[in-house]
């Protein structure tokens, strides 16, 4: 699709990222060429990575080191972008004074975490997950070599990042999956806390723009949260009413009573830290508007199977 939307402007390189001497070519042809390297490959499962966590950590710790040290080595102007994960906090954000409504968990609201939970948040004590403990590695790496080697690093610790064209699976890709699985009337399972836990949602072009206001002005080693915030979250209720609003459709669900390990009971993620040091970024999309093009881009494609 990219290339051809964009023609000569753009190459692709199928390349393993835990492949150090493929990736060490095409750093070698562009060098200093590099203005900014976009981190974006992962093994994103938590239920994938205990099946085979030396792959999971091949591929997440030590393909994120192969990308940073290519850098170093070949463009150490470069801004690097690394996509992170709330999972470095491990279950922490469950050790939180919530309260239950009717519809969802939410934190006190005399709680300093109450505008969103902040960078700093311990991430040590508490279990992370294989998958999460992976994560922890690289975003640690990445930190590390902006320290210490001057480099311009920002590591962005997502929360859903989503769009219309999310991956919509079980196991990841919330919204798209309540969205896929209500217009073809997929059972959805809701993995306890009663389906009311919470989940901050930030549209990939709201991710993009705030990629591009660290590439136009970067720092070294800057550590931010990225989410939608308290403009833009819900819980799984909430989001099967939006998703039954928009097309008319009630929502298959069936309960089960465990939460899966290291799940968070309630995530929004505080974006005060990056609005600081980037305040012409502003925050466009909201969880109604995610859903609505989600189903808007998918009409055609999600339908009840025979």
């Amino acid at each position: 699709q990219l290339t051809a939307d964009l023609g000569a402007a753009y190459s692709h390189h199928g390349v393993d990222i835990r492949d150090r001497d493929s990736l060490g070519k095409i750093f070698r042809k562009y060098g200093t060429d590099i203005a900014v390297v976009i981190h974006t490959a992962a093994q994103p499962s938590h239920d994938w990575a205990v099946r085979d966590p030396f792959t999971d950590f091949d591929v997440n710790a030590g393909g994120t080191l192969n990308m940073l040290q290519n850098t170093r080595e070949h463009c150490i102007d470069a801004a690097f972008i690394h996509c992170s994960t709330n999972k470095v906090y491990g279950d922490t954000p469950n050790r939180l004074p919530l309260i239950e409504q009717e519809t969802r968990w939410e934190i006190d609201p005399a709680h300093p975490y109450a505008g969103g939970i902040t960078e700093d948040m311990s991430i040590d004590q508490c279990l992370h997950s294989v998958f999460g403990a992976s994560k922890v590695a690289a975003d640690v790496m990445a930190q590390e070599y902006g320290r210490y080697f001057g480099m311009k690093t920002a590591i962005f610790r997502g929360g859903t990042l989503t769009g219309p064209a999310h991956s919509a699976t079980e196991l990841h890709g919330f919204l798209g999956y309540v969205m896929r699985a209500n217009m073809e009337r997929r059972l959805y399972r809701i993995f306890g806390y009663k389906g009311k836990q919470v989940r901050d949602a930030i549209h990939s072009h709201d991710v993009l723009s705030a990629f591009e206001a660290f590439f136009r002005d970067p720092r070294s080693a800057a550590v931010y949260n990225l989410g939608g915030g308290r403009h833009s979250n819900c819980s799984n209720l909430e989001a099967f009413a939006l998703a039954e609003k928009i097309s008319g459709t009630e929502m298959v669900t069936e309960y089960v009573d465990d939460n899966r390990i290291g799940d968070h009971q309630w995530w929004i993620g505080s974006m005060a830290a990056f609005q600081a040091d980037y305040p012409q970024w502003k925050q466009v999309y909201d969880v109604p508007m995610i859903l609505q093009e989600i189903y808007e881009a998918n009409v055609d494609k999600w339908v009840p199977q025979p």
